[in-house]
């Protein structure tokens, strides 16, 4: 075994250079393994009572896990690995990862000093879950870490449940077909539009500005597929920082529960007056929605998908039974949008059903079937 392979806690007599399943079950948290350099992250889990295991050299670590002693040994919950790590390109070490059959659904999560979209997409090509800065704050790397765990279990749990058909493993090759015909009809169609749109576009900014004082644009925090958190963009249609009066408004809610107290998943309100004149017209033609082709070529959105939530609705949604949503992509029109836009008695578990049913069905030709009903769902009057 590695000399340099050290773990990150204090106990282990009993278990000679491994965690024993003891060991893994008395932990609070997941057993994480840091491929590349070990920064203060790996320490900070460690205060957080993870379990962390460090090792710099990325051919050491795939002997490792590849070791006959190891297969009867606690896997790692995740798997984190700078974009640079000593001895072997950090693409290619998930591709060893991948090709190894009791190895390949462990959730990777990639840290790198330098953003790159580029570098993005190519690590969520090879099956990466995850790719962030290494500035991230140890509290959303948390966060992920739990997150990607539990949505694992589910998905394995869910196999039993709705059929093996229902959740596709998705590192394998039909998958991986389908996420490139659908990534590749997103960038075609929305850097076509935004082309096609552009003088539209510009008309929208300049009637906004001239409409009401503030920013054309409204730019806010959602969370998409895996909970993964991206700027949001719409044209903006309420007055200047709307947002702060949400907490005010609650008892306005649409979706507000049976008491006080239960303000609801969701928050929208009827005739709601933050917005301003020409932002209603905007709404009802959803015309507020075309900035959003900019973060479906960005790759923060598909065209098609589950709505892409406020983080203060998004964190009441990480219960077990409604996880599920999480599992598909963020997009700009979905199941829930075209089956019941116009309908103002749909009640959050129906959302939240249709959300969790189009992650279990999604298909290219099933986003092509509901792009075609979206024209249809914008011509009636209310909302959604």
């Amino acid at each position: 075994m590695d000399k340099n392979f050290t773990f990150n806690f204090n106990s282990l007599e009993s278990s000679p250079g491994f965690p024993t399943s003891e060991d893994v079950r008395r932990m609070r948290k997941s057993f994480v393994l840091f491929v590349g350099e070990c920064n203060d992250l790996s320490a900070k889990l460690d205060e957080a009572n993870y379990l962390t295991h460090c090792m710099s050299s990325g051919k050491d670590a795939i002997k490792w896990l590849k070791d006959k002693h190891f297969r009867y040994s606690p896997l790692p919950n995740v798997i984190i690995c700078n974009t640079d790590i000593q001895g072997i390109k950090t693409f290619e070490y998930v591709k060893s990862l991948k090709n190894t059959g009791y190895l390949k659904d462990l959730p990777v999560i990639f840290l790198t000093n330098n953003y790159s979209i580029q570098e993005r997409d190519e690590a969520i090509r090879v099956g990466a879950d995850d790719y962030f800065t290494s500035s991230i704050h140890v509290d959303d790397l948390c966060f992920r870490i739990d997150f990607l765990t539990r949505l694992q279990e589910l998905s394995m749990e869910s196999v039993d449940e709705v059929g093996k058909e229902s959740r596709p493993n998705l590192h394998n090759a039909e998958a991986f077909k389908m996420w490139s015909m659908k990534r590749a009809f997103d960038i075609v169609v929305s850097g076509t539009a935004l082309i096609l749109l552009s003088p539209i576009l510009l008309l929208i900014a300049i009637a906004i500005k001239v409409d009401s004082k503030g920013p054309v644009f409204y730019i806010s925090k959602r969370a998409g597929k895996g909970y993964q958190i991206f700027n949001f963009y719409k044209f903006r249609s309420m007055r200047v920082n709307a947002d702060a009066e949400v907490e005010k408004m609650k008892h306005l809610n649409q979706y507000k529960g049976e008491t006080d107290s239960d303000s609801g998943l969701f928050f929208k309100v009827k005739n709601d007056p933050r917005i301003t004149r020409l932002g209603s017209f905007l709404r009802k033609t959803s015309l507020d929605e075309l900035p959003q082709l900019f973060n479906v070529l960005k790759g923060d959105m598909s065209l098609v998908g589950n709505r892409p939530l406020p983080l203060y609705e998004a964190e009441k949604l990480t219960q077990d039974q409604w996880a599920l949503r999480f599992l598909a992509p963020a997009g700009i029109t979905g199941l829930w949008q075209v089956t019941k836009r116009g309908k103002e008695e749909m009640s959050e578990a129906e959302r939240v059903s249709l959300d969790m049913k189009y992650a279990t069905e999604n298909s290219f030709w099933y986003d092509l079937k509901i792009m075609v009903k979206t024209p249809f769902a914008l011509l009636q009057k209310e909302q959604v």
